[in-house]
């Protein structure tokens, strides 16, 4: 099925043009050929369907192909090309190498599509088609995501503004009201809060007068409230906002805000759940806040843990689509690796490697540098997962290098300066330091690393061997330049090649720190070993949550760190591979449904904002032939 690509012009069109051109394989006529059965196969048109959780339990017993993560150097504003590169080594591998492969890679937010960054498809001759399906809504997971999120954010407050009108006993007699015989009956998700509760009834008529006031009454302290309403736009004017105006809350105002829809707690439970039961678990134990008490309130004592299942109950099913050159790829969840997780979900590595058989690959891709989120790929999703990965690929730019060396500032949407475009080996040289130090952060797990130097059209011979020589003398296993972009799977035949030697080689894979550490250790272990911090300061909110999360038992959940993608340190001014810098945590919150604590860094933001003139601009439809126009 795999077919190398017979019609790259020299001129490299644009990415949507590229893509229009390719006619994508029937995706059925795909599956088939890659051994999903018809009842294994939702399709959603002609070019993408859902794979249902069943062939992974029809494939338990085959063993795993080789596992590869793609991650990169600390990027410029413009992107690297790590997608791009994801997409063309898979192609390498399949359609010019004769492997069996898999690509896995997160869903776009509309958000960035329709702001600065554009789409997330790759890019050039390697991308995943059909791209505008790819970037826009695909099969609903992030509508369904936004839904269920804001079903509880409205579940929360009408909850809290009931209590505070209401009785125990009016509270109770609402929540169970008894049927015409005098009978009452708990809801499921209501038997959960009573076994929490301690109180083994089920019979609402039996409780005691002291079990209905504990069962019926959250006491939710307004002011604990972490859940907030999720939009999948850029809306900057959201980040703040007061609910609870209108004459009939009656008073029950507070101020609250609006992340992004990919920022939301459900969005990383999709990423990084095994099961739909697994799944009903996670969302079930999401904290939304405390009691006056001090007590966790989760969104089963609110009594939506199971609504929520349903809405999402299609989105845990991994999205199959294709390459520009006919190989199979998983698209699926897509938390930032910035303010989340960063990675695609575990699930579909999970099918992916029991399709592609032992001697096949999956290639998958981790958020940013290697310093979030492939940091986070093996200290939160490896364990999850229980996965180890075979090798690692780090993605390198002669432009990102330059500018870590101390080039000119580079901004989107802003002409590049002669620097970037000219020979400058002194520039490239200072600037490899961030190359090293990511290296080494990929070292420290005990994997080997390949790095992929992607070219770009002003890189020169002697600026790839310069890079190509430092990495591997900072331990790399090997260093090739790839022309994918350009030349699609062709251009990466060397990569490809270099990461079937790597997956050969021996391997010890280690998490960088064990669960028992405190959280201040673990934070601190992450900051000292992947960044190149000295220490780390905590402000007042941070140190009240970190003593709060040691009373409630969180504090053995692994970490993911918010912080700038820009820089290695919290800092995106700062460049290069920078030391002795002090890391703020200014505030930490709890993601127990997902699996984690985040601690936010210096001033990261939950909603991205709109510039100017967002690319929205050059969107539009060909109403002659109905196609999508200006997506990038």
């Amino acid at each position: 099925m795999p077919h190398k690509l017979t019609n790259i012009l020299a001129r490299v069109p644009s990415d949507i043009e590229i893509a229009q051109a390719a006619t994508p394989i029937p995706i059925d006529k795909l599956a088939a050929e890659i051994g999903i059965l018809p009842e294994e196969l939702e399709l959603y048109g002609k070019s993408k369907a859902k794979v249902n959780l069943s062939l992974r339990d029809r494939l338990k017993n085959s063993p795993n192909g080789k596992y590869v993560v793609v991650t990169a150097i600390t990027p410029t504003p413009l992107g690297e090309g790590k997608t791009t590169t994801t997409v063309g080594l898979s192609q390498a591998l399949g359609a010019h190498l004769g492997k069996k492969v898999f690509t896995c890679v997160r869903q776009p937010s509309q958000g960035p599509t329709f702001g600065i960054k554009g789409g997330a498809a790759g890019g050039g001759y390697s991308q995943i088609i059909p791209m505008e399906e790819f970037n826009l809504h695909l099969t609903g997971d992030i509508h369904a995501i936004t839904a269920a999120n804001n079903l509880l954010a409205a579940a929360i407050d009408t909850r809290w503004m009931h209590e505070s009108q209401q009785t125990d006993e009016a509270l109770f007699e609402r929540l169970c009201p008894p049927a015409k015989d005098g009978s009452r009956r708990f809801s499921p998700v209501m038997l959960r809060r009573l076994r929490k509760l301690g109180i083994n009834k089920t019979d609402p008529n039996e409780l005691t007068s002291e079990e209905r006031s504990r069962f019926a009454r959250l006491d939710i302290d307004p002011d604990s409230i972490t859940w907030r309403r999720v939009t999948d736009t850029n809306d900057r004017m959201l980040r703040k906002i007061t609910i609870g105006q209108g004459p009939e809350e009656k008073g029950a105002t507070r101020v609250t805000g609006y992340d992004i829809s990919v920022a939301s707690e459900i969005m990383a439970i999709l990423a990084l759940t095994t099961s739909l039961a697994d799944m009903r678990e996670r969302l079930g134990r999401m904290v939304i806040g405390t009691s006056k008490a001090g007590e966790a309130i989760t969104a089963d004592d609110i009594g939506a843990g199971g609504a929520l299942t349903v809405l999402m109950k299609d989105a845990i099913y991994p999205n199959l689509m294709q390459t520009l050159e006919g190989t199979p790829a998983f698209v699926h969840a897509g938390p930032f690796a910035n303010i989340a997780h960063g990675n695609s979900s575990i699930v579909a590595d999970q099918l992916a490697l029991k399709l592609v058989g032992p001697d096949g690959f999956v290639v998958t891709e981790s958020g940013f540098g290697a310093d979030i989120g492939m940091e986070k790929f093996f200290n939160i999703k490896c364990r999850y997962s229980g996965l180890v990965p075979n090798a690692v690929v780090l993605v390198a730019t002669i432009r990102a290098l330059k500018m870590h060396g101390g080039g000119p500032k580079v901004t989107a949407g802003q002409p590049l300066s002669p620097a970037y475009t000219e020979e400058n080996l002194e520039l490239l040289e200072k600037g490899c330091a961030n190359m090293v130090k990511m290296i080494q952060n990929a070292r420290l797990y005990g994997i080997p690393v390949v790095v992929g130097v992607n070219r770009f059209t002003h890189d020169t011979p002697a600026e790839i061997e310069l890079v190509k020589k430092k990495a591997i003398e900072a331990g790399a296993a090997d260093a090739v330049m790839s022309n994918h972009w350009a030349e699609g799977g062709a251009g990466a035949v060397n990569l490809g090649k270099a990461v079937i030697a790597a997956c050969e080689k021996p391997s010890n894979f280690k998490f960088l720190y064990p669960l028992e550490l405190s959280i201040k250790q673990k934070i601190e272990t992450i900051v000292k070993e992947m960044y190149g911090g000295a220490g780390v300061e905590y402000l007042p909110e941070a140190e009240k949550k970190i003593a709060l999360y040691n009373r409630l038992g969180f504090d053995k959940l692994p970490i993911c760190m918010a912080k700038t993608h820009l820089s290695l340190s919290h800092d995106a001014s700062l460049k290069g591979a920078p030391t002795g810098f002090i890391v703020p945590v200014r505030d930490i919150r709890a993601s127990v449904g997902a699996g984690f604590l985040f601690p936010l860094v210096g001033t990261m933001s939950t909603m991205p904002g709109l510039s100017t003139r967002p690319g929205y601009y050059e969107i539009d439809l060909d109403l002659k032939t109905g196609r999508v126009i200006g997506l990038s």
